[in-house]
């Protein structure tokens, strides 16, 4: 389906973003993985699904932040795979506590004041 295609996938150096790249790479597209993680993990995922699919795994560390390291991370898929024809952005920042000890700092400035999450269960109300 994809044979010859290239993406970038960001965030897919593990977990859903991963899935997708892999998923890509069944269908026959060369894949820039992008993402944080362990150097020697990064390299033997992309040595396994260049082995396991015959396509190209190249990876880029950029931070789906900065505008400039954007610009910079699709160059170098341009150079690398010959182009670029399917973009998933999928990057993101994971922040796991319980939900009374989520800093709000983490919901980003749009969401200073507001509770993280607003849980409430009246069985009354559900009929119960």
């Amino acid at each position: 389906m994809f044979n010859g295609r290239s993406a970038i996938v960001t965030g897919s150096t593990s977990g859903i973003g991963l899935g997708i790249a892999e998923a890509l790479a069944v269908q026959g597209a060369n894949v820039m993985l992008n993402g944080f993680g362990n150097a020697n993990e990064i390299k033997k995922t992309r040595t396994r699904l260049e082995a396991e699919y015959g396509v190209r795994v190249t990876y880029s560390g950029a931070d789906a932040r900065p505008a400039e390291q954007i610009a910079t991370m699709v160059a170098e898929a341009e150079r690398q795979l010959g182009g670029v024809d399917i973009l998933i952005n999928n990057a993101g920042i994971q922040h796991v506590s319980p939900v009374d000890a989520f800093p709000k700092r983490q919901m980003g400035p749009d969401h200073r004041d507001q509770p993280v999450v607003q849980l409430s269960h009246d069985p009354r109300s559900a009929g119960a």
